[in-house]
């Protein structure tokens, strides 16, 4: 169905549980975006550390919020877009911020292709204090390109509600790559589209699901394979491009693996995506050797890993617009 805009109500919703630290510069950075059609709904699922004072004192600025216990991430973000009306929408998780003129943006490019069923900007990571780390730039990734794994950056990705809810939401059975998982669903039925501009920030510190459970993160990317593999909508495609979704895959796993720092099994899963996709596989080589190093035996590297990779992105985001934005710290 062809659409034609003229500023469409977009919903922002915020799933979250026990994430005082962070939850209020979430919030400010949803409210300073400057797009004029703007409902914004917090789904807590019952926090007990300070969250719900944050949340009655911007209530008068936000179109609803509940807290209530629920069974998680999916739930509360099924919660929040049932309840919402926009017909472009997003979430944002409570430990990461949008950027200045997000929401524009992304208006701008649904308005530009009305085809369009998701659209995917660019991104940085951020400390917990605020810090950029680094810079995600992407491709204009497509559905072959997700189902071998290529991961954009959640917080900078808007979609369309109706088509959010054509494909039944959140799947609740995922709990790691439930994102990744709706984005193979949105794309199998519509056009997505990357938009090439920094639209959101996505913090990394201890509590991040991403690093305190990381392993759960490659489980679930063997899960989401087999998933792809039973589809009948996807199952020809897996097929097609057996070696580079293996590849994608068990590059992914690795990854996750690392992070949680089982490094022998991150390395048999490197070699495995190596046999499958050498090429893009041998780009993660800095990895693959700080799993090697572990496997090994190697001790009290990941501080010095980390503060490598900190290095070799000094400057990822600059301009007037990004300083005093909330939850940014640019010294």
């Amino acid at each position: 169905m062809i659409r034609t805009f003229s500023n469409p109500l977009v919903s922002i919703v915020t799933p979250s549980y026990n994430q005082a630290d962070f939850l209020e510069h979430t919030i400010q950075s949803v409210l300073a975006q400057d797009y004029p059609a703007i409902e914004y709904l917090v789904v807590d699922g019952g926090s007990t550390d300070g969250s719900l004072d944050i949340l009655h004192k911007y209530s008068d600025r936000l179109a609803w919020w509940v807290s209530e216990p629920d069974s998680g991430q999916a739930e509360a973000i099924n919660k929040g877009m049932q309840r919402a009306k926009g017909e472009i929408a997003g979430w944002l998780n409570s430990d990461d911020l949008l950027l200045p003129g997000a929401v524009s943006q992304a208006v701008r490019c649904f308005a530009e292709g009305p085809e369009l069923g998701l659209v995917f900007g660019d991104a940085i990571t951020i400390d917990e204090r605020g810090k950029p780390i680094r810079k995600l730039a992407f491709p204009d990734w497509q559905l072959a390109d997700l189902l071998s794994f290529r991961v954009i950056c959640q917080p900078a990705v808007f979609m369309r509600r109706d088509i959010f809810l054509q494909v039944g939401g959140m799947d609740q059975e995922y709990h790691y790559l439930l994102d990744h998982h709706l984005w193979v669903r949105i794309a199998r039925m519509a056009a997505i589209r990357h938009v090439p501009k920094i639209l959101a920030a996505a913090r990394h510190h201890a509590g991040a699901k991403n690093v305190s459970q990381a392993a759960g993160f490659g489980r679930e990317s063997m899960r989401l394979l087999a998933w792809m593999e039973r589809n009948p909508d996807l199952a020809p495609l897996v097929r097609q491009q057996r070696r580079r979704i293996l590849g994608g895959a068990y590059r992914l796993n690795a990854r996750y693996l690392l992070d949680g720092e089982q490094h022998r099994e991150a390395l048999k899963s490197y070699a495995v995506a190596f046999l499958n996709q050498p090429g893009y596989t041998a780009r993660h080589w800095h990895r693959i050797l700080y799993a090697l190093w572990g496997s090994l035996g190697g001790k009290s590297i990941k501080s010095a890993y980390l503060e490598w990779r900190y290095r070799i992105h000094p400057d990822v985001i600059s301009g007037a617009a990004f300083e005093n934005w909330p939850g940014l710290n640019l010294e």
